[in-house]
């Protein structure tokens, strides 16, 4: 896991700790957290029945397109039962981590 941040100064620990996934992020959201993980569970079980849970990335590269169909119909439920609200952070998510992996307008890569 490479986090991006802008680490003038910062040894790893100072990075580790300005960074509280726990505290900043699990106990922010638990709730909405909890459904993108369900929402990754059901498409698992959609697109690769029966296999061990992975982002199968073939099957998905439209992050922004597809958070912005999502994006119009929030606040209801698609046919699968996942609120599109919930599709659309599961799709930001997936775009800002290929964004971080990519090193695209990186903090780390203006160094």
């Amino acid at each position: 896991m490479k986090i991006c941040l802008n680490s003038f100064n910062m040894n790893k620990h100072q990075q580790r700790k300005e960074t509280p996934i726990y505290s900043g992020v699990l106990m922010y959201f638990p709730d909405a957290i909890a459904e993108v993980a369900r929402c990754s569970f059901i498409a698992n079980e959609q697109h690769n029945p029966g296999t061990k849970m992975h982002w199968d990335r073939s099957k998905s590269g439209d992050e922004l397109d597809a958070l912005t169909r999502h994006l119009m119909e929030a606040g209801t439920i698609d046919d699968d039962g996942i609120r599109h609200s919930t599709k659309v952070a599961w799709r930001a998510l997936a775009n800002l981590q290929k964004e971080i992996e990519s090193g695209e307008n990186s903090l780390d890569s203006k160094q």
